[in-house]
């Protein structure tokens, strides 16, 4: 296993303390198809991982065991300590591609919807929730329903209803992959800076190389079917306080992105 920094360095394996997840020798199979094999990386807690690869990798089945939603066939995952399904689900809360906001509540009754299947009176979920409306972005619209949301704000919603379950690990599956190519840049942007206040561990999925770069700290290439780790990228990349323009057209971010679209192909 190794980590390849923008110079061509080898960046040194983390300590085992500081590990929020990890995947080892992880193997799983629906019926004759073989979907990951001899998965092993760990991700640092706190830290945010972008998974990429080609179409049908794998990539949304690793979310899933991460969630406890699926077990392996071979191998373990850790999260925070737990390997259990149950143990993980615990500490996960997945954002899937679609938002799934419930047409029948308003933006703020969909955020509060972790909340409330955790015992939280609904009023009470309420008020815990609204002051993030206004850091991100969502102010005037706690009463307007999805269908009246254009889909950033949707998305934005989705991410905020993750957030409130307050879980230690948030498991994004193509956030912004339904989005148009500038809306989906502009919530990339929007993101980033989301992140940047939230201490979780953060694993994302995403095809598109450009957005786990400019979204994560390190980016696990996977390869096609069965999906298996080709190389992981640490993103040496500054970000606060700069644009997403600048941030991808640097020679930093253009040398990662030509090292992980090599390892792709």
């Amino acid at each position: 296993m190794h980590r390849t920094t923008a110079d061509g360095s080898v960046a040194p394996i983390r300590p085992a303390d500081s590990v929020g997840i990890a995947f080892c020798g992880v193997r799983k199979a629906f019926g004759d198809v073989l979907a990951l094999e001899d998965v092993t990386f760990d991700i640092e807690r706190d830290s945010r991982v972008g998974i990429v690869g080609p179409s049908a990798g794998g990539k949304s089945t690793l979310l899933q065991l991460t969630a406890g939603l699926l077990e392996t066939d071979e191998g373990t995952v850790n999260v925070e300590g737990a390997t259990t399904a149950a143990g993980r689900l615990a500490r996960c809360a997945l954002m899937p591609q679609r938002d799934l906001l419930l047409p029948w509540r308003t933006a703020l009754d969909n955020a509060v919807i972790a909340l409330e299947n955790h015992g939280v009176p609904r009023s009470e979920a309420r008020e815990k929730t609204r002051p993030f409306f206004e850091r991100f972005g969502l102010v005037q619209f706690e009463d307007v329903r999805p269908a009246q949301l254009s889909g950033g704000m949707r998305q934005r919603v989705s991410f905020l209803r993750t957030l409130m379950a307050e879980k230690d690990v948030l498991l994004l599956d193509e956030p912004f992959g339904a989005l148009d190519s500038i809306t989906r840049a502009q919530m990339q942007e929007w993101l980033l800076g989301a992140l940047g206040d939230v201490p979780r561990t953060v694993l994302l999925v995403t095809h598109d190389v450009e957005e786990a770069l400019i979204l994560s700290r390190t980016v696990v290439v996977m390869s096609a079917r069965p999906g298996r780790v080709v190389t992981i990228l640490d993103v040496d990349v500054e970000t606060e306080g700069h644009t997403r323009r600048e941030i991808v057209t640097s020679r930093e971010f253009v040398a990662l992105k030509e090292s992980a679209l090599e390892a792709i192909e």
